[in-house]
């Protein structure tokens, strides 16, 4: 008895040793050298890239937003408790992205695509980058099928197609949330997914716009993607890339979608926040130089794309606020060059 349990034992230890595989593993690990505001400098992470998301030793994970030769110069994307000079910090090699899938909807969730509205966790499909390249020109086929908002004037004077951008402008309290909330609720039973991106806005607010959406039976075809006004700049900066993310998902998948960023002027100022913080040169009205291609790589990703690519569109409605009805503020005539 002693004597086959031993052979067993051998055997097994065989097995296991004729099975041996060493797998090396090496994570590239740097140290913060400075941390404030919720920007922190890192120093090693020799081959990070841009946009590359970082974990640091409290679990909180940052983006890579500077590169340069010695340091890189990175954005929070939580609190920094707990962190301090010295603190490890490893590559994560993925590039900032959010979980996607058809389990999004009827759900708010943050800029991270984390649920924030008390029904438990999402099952996601798929992980998509939140900067993507947008479907080139050979891509896309023109836009012929239309969108009805339900509002008889804009549709008779200037109506929206299907992987068009049109922009809603104005002074704050005229009526552009109600706007885009009347076209969400227009698209039940016409087959598209509504995507609604809140950047920057009170919470009581969003979650009344939530109760509108449920009292009407829209919450079934729509994503509430939100970064609330406590949340941090980044986050306010991430969340309209994250919505488009997610709207490129069901794109991709043939299918029609529609995504409001409301509203973009707070994103602008957000992103602010975050490059005078990062030390980047400010210009007109204290913004960053690429303010504009912040929003024209956003906005150029809301497309109809061909048959070969499946022939979903995304159609985009940005908001914009103006002050005292100046339309040719910077952000204001940026988007309008952009739409």
């Amino acid at each position: 008895m002693a004597g086959s349990s031993r052979s067993d034992i051998i055997s097994v230890l065989k097995s296991e040793i004729a099975d041996f595989e060493a797998k090396t593993q090496v994570n590239e690990t740097g140290r913060i050298i400075s941390i404030n505001d919720g920007i922190v400098n890192i120093y090693g992470l020799n081959h990070a890239m841009y946009g590359e998301l970082v974990e640091f030793e409290t679990g909180v994970k940052g983006i890579v937003q500077n590169v340069e030769r010695k340091t890189l110069g990175c954005v929070l994307l939580g609190s920094d408790h707990g962190l301090t000079e010295g603190s490890k910090v490893v590559r994560t090699k993925k590039r900032a992205g959010v979980g996607v899938g058809e389990k999004l909807l009827g759900r708010v969730v943050d800029a991270l695509g984390a649920p924030i509205d008390g029904m438990g966790e999402i099952e996601y499909d798929d992980y998509y980058p939140i900067e993507r390249e947008a479907a080139g020109v050979c891509d896309r086929k023109s836009v012929t099928v239309p969108l009805e908002t339900g509002i008889l004037s804009i549709d008779s004077m200037f109506p929206i197609g299907r992987g068009q951008r049109e922009l809603i402008i104005g002074d704050r309290q005229t009526g552009k949330t109600s706007i885009a909330l009347d076209t969400i609720l227009n698209q039940k039973g016409k087959d598209m997914i509504c995507v609604y991106v809140a950047i920057g806005q009170k919470a009581s607010t969003v979650a009344k716009f939530v109760e509108d959406l449920k009292k009407h039976g829209a919450m079934d075809y729509t994503i509430v993607v939100t970064a609330m006004a406590s949340d941090l700049a980044p986050l306010q900066y991430i969340c309209p890339y994250a919505g488009t993310a997610m709207a490129e998902y069901f794109m991709d998948k043939g299918k029609d979608v529609l995504i409001v960023y409301d509203d973009l002027s707070k994103h602008a100022v957000a992103y602010r926040a975050m490059s005078l913080l990062l030390k980047r040169s400010p210009g007109r009205e204290a913004y960053p130089g690429d303010v504009f291609y912040l929003h024209s790589r956003l906005l150029e990703r809301s497309c109809r794309l061909d048959d070969a690519h499946g022939g979903g569109s995304i159609t985009a409605l940005p908001i914009i606020e103006t002050q005292a009805g100046d339309v040719s503020a910077y952000i204001p005539t940026n988007v309008i060059s952009i739409t």
